[in-house]
């Protein structure tokens, strides 16, 4: 299972604004990476868990739905030249509605688990966007940028403008020292990849 990536948040803690330093101090700019200091919060590993959990359950239902899908297609295949005209056009039909079902429930499923993953993370969002504020305050910084993304805010900065650590040790976490891992979206893992949806079933209509 891939770990969860932030691009979902990017926009939300892109940008944290000191407004009381502004008029009080000069202008002093720092930068964070979001997916390094979620990745190293202990919550992180129960979100993935959950998520991970979630898909799998979702996974189950898409196969479920898979396997009665072959039942009956196999069973078709193997009476087809045998059936009333009437029987067959409805067992056709009956397959067809079964093909919907299982393209609807993996789109409904990809939109699920983005729900589901949003649901997990506000709360350690939200935690990480105010501890950011606070150490921004507390280390005289006017600006925050986040240098996460495909297209980062921050293009180049100096070491000393880094607060992840700082942010991390705000919150009673002890920086690791291996880098961030590199996360994937979860749309990309959204829909149960374990099952193929089925093809349109064809078949060649023997007249009475």
């Amino acid at each position: 299972m891939n770990k969860i990536r932030l691009a979902l948040a990017v926009a939300v803690l892109t940008l944290s604004t000191a407004t009381s330093a502004l008029a009080q101090a000069p202008l002093k700019i720092g930068y964070t990476s979001v997916e390094y200091v979620l990745s190293q919060m202990p919550e992180s590993k129960q979100i993935e868990s959950d998520l991970k959990a979630y898909s799998t359950q979702l996974e189950a239902q898409l196969k479920s739905k898979y396997a009665d899908y072959q039942t009956k297609a196999e069973a078709y295949q193997k009476s087809a030249s045998t059936m009333q005209e009437v029987v067959r056009a409805d067992k056709e039909k009956e397959l067809t509605g079964l093909q919907s079902s299982i393209q609807e429930f993996q789109r409904s499923a990809d939109q699920s688990l983005q729900q589901k993953q949003q649901t997990l993370l506000k709360p350690a969002l939200d935690k990480l966007q105010k501890t950011i504020d606070q150490v921004a305050e507390e280390n005289g910084y006017t600006y925050v940028l986040n240098s996460d993304g495909a297209s980062p805010v921050l293009l180049h900065g100096p070491k000393e403008g880094d607060i992840s650590d700082l942010v991390l040790k705000k919150m009673g976490v002890t920086p690791g020292a291996a880098a961030a891992a590199k996360v994937t979206p979860a749309a990309s893992t959204a829909t149960p990849a374990a099952t193929t949806t089925p093809s349109k079933t064809k078949v060649k209509t023997k007249k009475n």
